[in-house]
Parts: C-alpha cells; sequence; structure tokens
C-alpha cells in the first residue's frame, strides 16, 4: 500500500543559528514519503541560503507564523501536515509514529508531539524542567500533526494572532474528532535562555492576547485548565522533581512568575490602550 505524503512545514524569520539542525532531523526521518516547505519572513542572514539546500520550495510570506503556515498548507500536497518551529529538531521516527497513529485510529483528525526543551544556560535548565511538567497534559500540549483536509475545514490557523494559535485550532480540532498523541518526542533549542529577553517576548505575547481570548473565552483563573494556578498546582503535584533539582525548581518558579507578570503588564496595557482611544473618539 503507497504510504500518505506528510508535508512538513518550517516557518523562518532569521533563524540561523537553528535551522540547520531542525531541517537535517527532518532529512533523515526514517519515514521518508515527506515534502518540506519552508516559509520565510524576509530573513536579512542566511536563513534562506540554509534552507535551500534541504528543500526547493522554499517562500517569502508574512507577517507573522500562523500567516506563514497557512501560506504553506495552500501549496501543500501531502495527505497530512507536520507543522515545526525552525528551533525543534524531530526524533528520527516522529513522521512514521504520527502516520501510524492516525491509521490506526481512523477518528484522529491530529496528533500531540511532546517536547523536551533543551539549551544553554541556568535558564534554560529552568526552562527544560518547566517542561517536562507538560508532558501528557491535554490542556497544555498542541497538535502538531493534523490531516490537511481538517486542516482546511476547522479554517487553518488564526492569523489575528500572535501566540495561543497552536493551543486555538487544536480546540477546535477536538471539536470536529479526536486528537491523540505519540511518545517520540521534539526536541525544542531554546539556546541561550535569557531572563530579560523572555519577559520582554511575554510583554509582546500579552499585548497581543485580545484576538485568542476572543476567540476562546477563558473562564476564571481558577477554573482555567492551562492558566497560571492550574500550572502552579501542576507543578507542586509532583514534589518529588522540585525537590530533586532545588535550585532550577525555585529559577523555574520565579522564571515563570516574571513571565506571567510580564505577560500580564502587557494586556493591561494594551487593553489600556484601546479604552483611552474609545474615549478620546
Amino acid at each position: 500500500m503507497k504510504q500518505p505524503l506528510v508535508s512538513v512545514i518550517v516557518t523562518t524569520k532569521n533563524n540561523h543559528a537553528t535551522l540547520d539542525a531542525c531541517l537535517k532531523s527532518i532529512a533523515v526521518q526514517t519515514y521518508k514519503h515527506l515534502e518540506l516547505l519552508v516559509v520565510d519572513n524576509s530573513s536579512t542572514d542566511d536563513t534562506l541560503a540554509i534552507a535551500g539546500r534541504y528543500t526547493d520550495l522554499v517562500f517569502t510570506y508574512g507577517p507573522e507564523r500562523s500567516a506563514q503556515r497557512n501560506y504553506a498548507a495552500r501549496h501543500a500536497k501531502g495527505e497530512y501536515l507536520l507543522i515545526v518551529d525552525s528551533d525543534m529538531e524531530l526524533g528520527r521516527e516522529v513522521a512514521a509514529a504520527c502516520v501510524k497513529e492516525v491509521s490506526a485510529n481512523p477518528y484522529a483528525n491530529a496528533v500531540i508531539i511532546p517536547e523536551e526543551s533543551f539549551g544553554e544556560g541556568f535558564w534554560a535548565r529552568c526552562k527544560k524542567l518547566e517542561r517536562s511538567f507538560y508532558v501528557g497534559v491535554d490542556a497544555i500540549e498542541a497538535a502538531r500533526f493534523i490531516k490537511t483536509a481538517i486542516f482546511h475545514q476547522v479554517g487553518g490557523f488564526n492569523e489575528t494572532m500572535t501566540g495561543g494559535e497552536d493551543w486555538d485550532i487544536t480546540h477546535r480540532l477536538r471539536a470536529v474528532g479526536r486528537v491523540a498523541r505519540i511518545h517520540t518526542f521534539i526536541l525544542h533549542n531554546e539556546g541561550h535562555v535569557r531572563f530579560s529577553k523572555s519577559a520582554r517576548k511575554m510583554y509582546y505575547y500579552g499585548q497581543h492576547a485580545a484576538a485568542y481570548f476572543a476567540a476562546n473565552p477563558t473562564p476564571s483563573v481558577v477554573r482555567n485548565a492551562s492558566g497560571p494556578l492550574a500550572r502552579y498546582k501542576l507543578f507542586f503535584s509532583r514534589p518529588g522533581k522540585l525537590v530533586k533539582h532545588p535550585f532550577v525548581a525555585l529559577g523555574m518558579l520565579v522564571f515563570k512568575t516574571t513571565e506571567y507578570a510580564a505577560a500580564g503588564l502587557g494586556y493591561w496595557r494594551m487593553k489600556s490602550g484601546a479604552l483611552e482611544k474609545l474615549r478620546e473618539s
């Protein structure tokens, strides 16, 4: 029986440091019936040259990754889409495991692939510990392998969102079918994690969070399954992991609290600015 084609979509913007490892991990997949599409957002480094060594399907499109992914999906020929960030490295069996899972389960429209972080420095170790708590938690992990027809049926990624788009599409995929999971990991290269840079990134996402909340009305902070309180509860529900690496665990909690504070500040500034403009109009 002919193997179904899997279209692997990688979005890029100035990703010189991580892109080669990412694309190499796709090239060495044990599942060989793949096409690779790279959609770049006007890089000024040698990202395009690196991508061109692995595929002829290199496009330029923007402005954000949701639009880039949708653009690639419109050009994809595969029966399935595998969405990969340019700072990720796939385990060699990822594509094969995803195809096997959806082939064995006709009700599965998409697949969650667990992630493990790695990087340089103390804060990268904190991110690695944090992400380890999320493996197997449906409310936090998002689908990355999706049936192409279902992807288009649910409308693809919401292009008004900058942050949260992976959760958003996963919610819509669950509404029309089952989201399965595999146990082969994606490795997420955090690089050299800097405290201040991560805080600025979360502030930026907070400023753009309104689109996500509009599409996904959020219950109270207490009831939100992926919100801050749920995550702290998750952390402390596994005290053995915290006690095993106490200094890293403390750093993780400080880091995560700062990220939430930065995102909250960004969201508040955005809402305050919108309200001020409304008053002036």
